[in-house]
């Protein structure tokens, strides 16, 4: 995997994990529990057909997958909620070690970066513009191509798409014009090994801690990096880390 990654032309990330630390201060329970009692109070099923959970992902699925908590109109604006969360958390994210450093030496080389994400592209797209790395994922706008390589949740109508669903990473694969078998992901969930998987591309394990380490080992990650050091000297052995 180690020659996989230094020898591809496109790096996936994750957003929430490897480029940062999204919920840092406005924690995802925090946003769990304002969005459980807004909408919670408005479904047609009770309170406690909710899931027990602090992720606010988990009820944005909730709400789309069963139509007796939410109607589709309802579950679309919880989504909005959340976005406008995700915005407002991302002001003040903490970067993830490396991760400035590694998006930079990776277009310093000539390689490509986007992001795949189930969180908003427009939290992203905050972020990194507050950290100057959005050019980054901007390519240079000519007829017929993607305006960002920023790939965030569709919500589509009725639908949600989120991993283990491929569709944000075939999205940042067509943005950024490579194929699967010159692209590597950087994921930290057994999702993020799935959606990988199912678009064919390779795949790298950020874990924070032993226990995201096992999890991700056991979805069939081969390789897994507790810092990001490890893939930016591996992009560059002469990297100034």
């Amino acid at each position: 995997m180690e020659r996989q990654i230094s020898s591809a032309q496109c790096v996936i990330f994750d957003f929430d994990g490897p480029l940062c630390h999204l919920f840092a201060r406005r924690t995802a329970a925090s946003v769990a529990g304002r969005l459980r009692a807004a909408y919670a109070a408005t479904s047609d099923g009770s309170a406690g057909s909710w899931p027990e959970t602090t992720d606010p992902l988990r009820l944005l699925t909730a709400a789309f997958d069963d139509p007796t908590l939410l109607e589709p109109q309802s579950a679309q604006r919880m989504e909005r909620s959340l976005t406008r969360e995700e915005v407002a958390a991302a002001e003040v994210a903490f970067p993830t070690g490396y991760a400035d450093t590694l998006v930079r030496t990776l277009c310093a080389t000539g390689r490509r970066v986007a992001v795949a994400t189930d969180n908003s592209a427009e939290a992203v797209e905050r972020y990194l513009a507050g950290r100057s790395l959005l050019e980054a994922f901007s390519p240079a706008r000519r007829p017929g191509s993607a305006p960002s390589r920023v790939c965030g949740r569709v919500c589509d109508g009725a639908a949600l798409k989120l991993k283990p669903d491929p569709d944000c990473v075939l999205r940042a694969l067509e943005s950024a014009g490579t194929e699967a078998a010159e692209t590597v992901m950087i994921g930290d969930s057994e999702r993020d090994v799935a959606a990988a998987r199912a678009a064919g591309v390779g795949f790298v394990g950020y874990a924070r801690n032993e226990r995201k380490g096992r999890e991700l080992r056991r979805a069939g990650a081969e390789w897994v990096v507790a810092s990001l050091r490890d893939i930016l000297l591996t992009v560059d052995p002469l990297a100034h880390v």
